[in-house]
């Protein structure tokens, strides 16, 4: 996490700095939530395996998520502007946004596709995943920048924010990198472990982890939401299309 630190230097040292979102940042409620989720997915691997496979028990983390970031909403002013989707944020946006989503679905693309077989891995398995059965005109693009918007807001607006909050105001300013790193640490860990995550990728829910990490350096530099968004989106879009095409 100090290699992802230098590389992308914040320009927010702490929640509390002069920056010119400070004030609100200053006062922020019930930022602990952010760990319930974190729980939860650790939860569910304490489950026996026939829980496990119950798709509800595989979505409670992500819907419980949801259900506190409405919760940590209603109990902090102008929650829009705290997770980074203001509307003057998109031009800086789609700039990170795309150029990093195009840059990671290339280089997890040459992963997948001849890596992981080089390695003994099986591939063939993301034919039959929920995806690959969704028609392609329901997929492209829409679809697609549904899941990325859906899910960006959950693990990088929501979880990390409230992570990046909860350290920040419980220990001095001197450790703002260290509590930086963990926040995103713990994020990109808790992303790439989602249970759904899991049971559909299987042993590439691993790729998950350094795309956590790299989105969520992105959103601490700039404190911008349509950065993860985009890039999660331009990603998957190139991963879909050339995937979709090889093992077809």
């Amino acid at each position: 996490m100090g290699i992802l630190a230098r590389a992308f230097p914040s320009s927010h040292t702490s929640v509390t700095t002069s920056e010119p979102n400070a004030s609100i940042r200053t006062t922020e409620r019930l930022a602990w939530l952010g760990m319930l989720p974190v729980a939860a997915t650790a939860l569910y691997y304490a489950l026996s395996s026939r829980w496990q496979a119950v798709t509800a028990v595989q979505f409670a983390p992500q819907l419980l998520a949801y259900l506190l970031l409405s919760l940590w909403a209603q109990a902090n002013p102008r929650p829009i502007e705290r997770i980074g989707l203001t509307p003057d944020l998109i031009p800086e946006g789609l700039r990170w946004g795309l150029v990093t989503g195009l840059i990671l679905g290339s280089l997890n693309v040459t992963v997948i596709l001849w890596l992981v077989p080089w390695l003994g891995g099986d591939i063939l398995f993301l034919l039959k995943t929920p995806h690959a059965q969704i028609p392609v005109v329901v997929m492209l693009p829409w679809f697609i920048l549904l899941i990325a918007v859906v899910i960006e807001i959950n693990f990088r607006g929501f979880l990390l924010g409230r992570l990046l909050a909860l350290f920040s105001g419980r220990t001095p300013r001197r450790y703002a990198r260290i509590h930086e790193s963990l926040a995103v640490a713990i994020s990109a860990i808790t992303f790439s472990f989602d249970p759904f995550m899991v049971m559909t990728f299987k042993h590439l829910h691993w790729i998950a982890l350094w795309d956590g990490l790299i989105w969520g350096a992105l959103w601490i530099r700039f404190r911008n939401l349509y950065i993860p968004i985009l890039a999660h989106a331009a990603e998957v879009i190139v991963m879909y299309i050339v995937l979709r095409n090889v093992l077809a």
